[in-house]
Order: C-alpha cells, then structure tokens, then sequence
C-alpha cells in the first residue's frame, strides 16, 4: 500500500516516467452524449510513452451491457500485449473526471493486481503544469502477466438482490440528483428512472476539486460521504449507470481508509432495465 498509492501527483509522474517498472495508461472514457473520441484525442495528445487502454474492447463482449469485466484470462492477455507484467507499477489517468481511470484502477485490483494508481487531475492536471504531451505512439514489447480474482471486490445482480434483504446495507449511487430521484429521463433508452431501494446518492464530481481537476482532501471526502449518509469506515457497494463513476466513489473511499467497498458491475442499466428489480423514486 505505501509503495503503491491510490493516487499519485503529476509531479511524481513527471520524476518517474523512465523508470522500467512504470507503465502509464491512458484510460479515458466518455459518455455517448458527450460525442467525444477517446482514442482519436489519444492519438492526438498524450503523456508520454502512455498505451491507450478501451473498457468497451477489454470487456466481456458476450455481456448485452456494456463494458462488463474481462474474464481473468481475457484481460491478462490484454494488459501483456500491452506491455505490463506483474511486477509493473500501472499509473492510469484519463482527461474526464477520472473516467474511467477510476475504473481501469478498480479493474486492476479485481484481477490481484495491487500495484496500480491514478494519476490525480489527469491529463487536465498534466497539462495545467506545464508538462509534456506527445502525438508519437509507443514501441511495447509484450509481457506475461498472470491474473487473480477477488470476488469481494464486485457485485453482481443476484448479491444486489440479496443485499436489499440485509440490514445496514451501505449502496452509494454516484449518478445525478436527478437521475437517482427518477425526475431526469436515463441517457440509455428503455431504462426505469429511479434508484435501488434504500440506495444513497454522491455524484461522482462532487469528490473532485473544479480548480486543481484533483481528488478532494480525506477530511473533504470524509464529509461528502458522512452527508450522503454512509459510514465510510464499515463496507460500501458503489453503483452508477454502467459501472464506471461507480469506481471514483470506491476510489474515494479507498483514499480515506475503506478497502471494503464492492462496485456493481452491472449497475442501473443492467437494475433498470429489467421488469424483475424494485426502483425507488424517493
């Protein structure tokens, strides 16, 4: 853990960047109403020596949802073509808020890998400080990587169902106000609107700070999550629209001190979209 930080500066990026052990990713994800390219604007600016990391390619395309994990075996495959091995120390970062490094985080760590961090502010961050970016596309040599699972880590449909029957459950929603109250339409066609009874709600952007493009500080991020109702010391499931800011709220979470946080993969557009889940609209 102290070799291996949720989050590094851009700072210490920028000390490191040649060292033979560091392989930075470039995990930037957005959402279709945004109407953004992530891998174009990869190909057009990027940290240096950083590979493009897709969570709609690297994914369970056997899945109607999207971006669904890898099998471990899938995604060991992936991240060794990629040039990563299990000794390699990945710094993820992205230009959206921490979509999806956020995610690509969550992902390494469900597959054993602990040697992972986000590179806090991202490329916005990168760029406020002057540091360089490049069009050139890396030389990778592919490596063995060899992948675990730790199912405590994710949350499937059946445990969000049986979850609902336990008491002192702990589900945070990092969707909109709106879009957890059911009064905004769903951005995915032939969604519920709504939210997973007895489910809380902290919009993902509120963990991040509009100046400096960071994290809040643990004492900040304390607070949001003590007024979104959640004990932040005893265990979360994190939920969102597909999956992925859901891990900026495990990220936060983790940055304060809680390791006992699952996402659910599916999240509301896999609980939505079905006929046989309770929605709430309170």
């Amino acid at each position: 853990m102290q070799n291996h930080p949720p989050l590094v500066s851009c700072g210490w990026l920028a000390q490191c960047l040649d060292a033979t052990d560091i392989v930075v990713l470039d995990a930037t994800f957005f959402l279709p109403i945004q109407q953004r390219n992530a891998l174009e604007e990869y190909r057009q600016a990027h940290i240096p020596g950083a590979r493009f990391f897709d969570i709609d390619e690297v994914a369970d395309k056997t899945s109607p949802l999207p971006h669904m994990l890898p099998t471990p075996a899938q995604f060991a495959e992936a991240v060794g073509e990629m040039g990563i091995g299990n000794d390699s120390h990945v710094i993820a970062y992205d230009s959206n808020f921490f979509m999806a490094s956020a995610r690509l985080w969550w992902t390494f760590r469900v597959f054993g890998h602990d040697r992972v961090s986000v590179l806090d502010g991202g490329l916005a961050r990168w760029k406020a400080e002057g540091r360089p970016v490049t069009e050139q596309l890396p030389v990778v040599a592919e490596r063995r990587f060899t992948a675990g699972f730790r199912p405590e880590l994710v949350c499937d449909l059946e445990q969000m169902k049986a979850l609902l029957a336990e008491r002192d459950v702990q589900i945070l929603d990092a969707r909109s106000p709106g879009r957890f109250a059911g009064t905004e339409p769903e951005p995915r066609a032939g969604l519920r609107s709504g939210h997973i009874p007895g489910s809380r709600n902290l919009l993902f952007k509120n963990l991040i700070d509009e100046t400096t493009f960071c994290l809040k500080s643990p004492a900040e991020l304390e607070k949001l999550y003590r007024e979104a109702g959640v004990a932040s010391a005893q265990p979360v499931t994190t939920s969102c629209g597909t999956g992925v800011t859901a891990a900026i709220l495990a990220l936060g979470l983790y940055c304060i001190g809680n390791e006992q946080v699952a996402v659910y993969d599916g999240s509301w557009t896999e609980w939505g979209g079905r006929e046989d889940t309770p929605v709430s609209r309170d």
